[in-house]
C-alpha cells in the first residue's frame, strides 16, 4: 500500500470531525466541547456538577472551562446555583433550554464510534488498537494527553511547545 494511501485515510477522519464541529456550531450555536459539557450535566445526579467535575471529564484546564460555561449560562442552557448549606461551593446545572437543546443535536462522531467498536470482536479490535499504536509511535506522540471525546477544539494553552514564542 502506498503511504499517500495511508495519510489520505488519515485527513479523511480528520476532516470529518471538523466538518461536524462545524455543523454542530452553525446549526445549533454550539461547539462540541459546550456539547459534551451539557451532556455530562444530563447524565450528571440532579442535572447538577462543580466546575471542576466538569474540567476533569473534558480534560481542559479551568480558563477553558469557565469559558464554556460562562457562553452556555449566557445563552440559558445553564445556570450557577450556590450549593446548599455551602455557598462557596456553586453547582452547574442544567436547565430545561439545555436539555431541549442537547435532545436535538444529533448523536455525535464519537458516540457513533464507540457503539461500532463495541460490536467489533476482540481480534479486530486489537488490530485497530495495535494500528492506532503504531501510528503514534510513529508520530512520537506517546505523551501528549488526550480525552476519549473526539473534538478539534483544542486548548493551546496546555501544550508544551518547548520554547517561548516571542512577537
Amino acid at each position: 500500500m502506498d503511504t499517500a494511501e495511508i495519510l489520505i485515510k488519515i485527513r479523511k477522519i480528520v476532516r470529518s470531525i471538523d466538518i461536524e464541529s462545524k455543523k454542530i456550531q452553525k446549526e445549533y450555536g454550539v461547539s462540541i466541547p459546550q456539547v459534551l459539557c451539557l451532556s455530562f450535566l444530563h447524565k450528571s445526579p440532579n442535572y447538577q456538577s462543580t466546575q471542576g467535575e466538569i474540567r476533569r471529564f473534558l480534560n481542559l484546564n479551568s480558563s477553558t472551562v469557565s469559558g464554556i460555561i460562562y457562553r452556555l449560562e449566557k445563552k440559558g442552557f445553564l445556570a450557577r446555583l450556590p450549593k446548599s448549606g455551602d455557598k462557596r461551593i456553586v453547582n452547574i446545572t442544567l436547565t430545561s433550554a439545555g436539555d431541549k437543546l442537547l435532545s436535538s443535536i444529533p448523536s455525535l462522531l464519537h458516540e457513533q464510534l464507540s457503539e461500532k467498536l463495541k460490536i467489533l470482536d476482540e481480534t479486530e479490535l486489537r488490530k485497530v488498537e495495535e494500528s492506532l499504536n503504531t501510528l503514534i509511535t510513529l508520530l512520537e506522540i506517546e505523551k501528549i494527553e488526550a480525552s476519549p471525546l473526539i473534538t478539534l477544539e483544542s486548548d493551546l494553552e496546555e501544550i508544551d511547545f518547548g520554547e517561548e514564542i516571542s512577537e
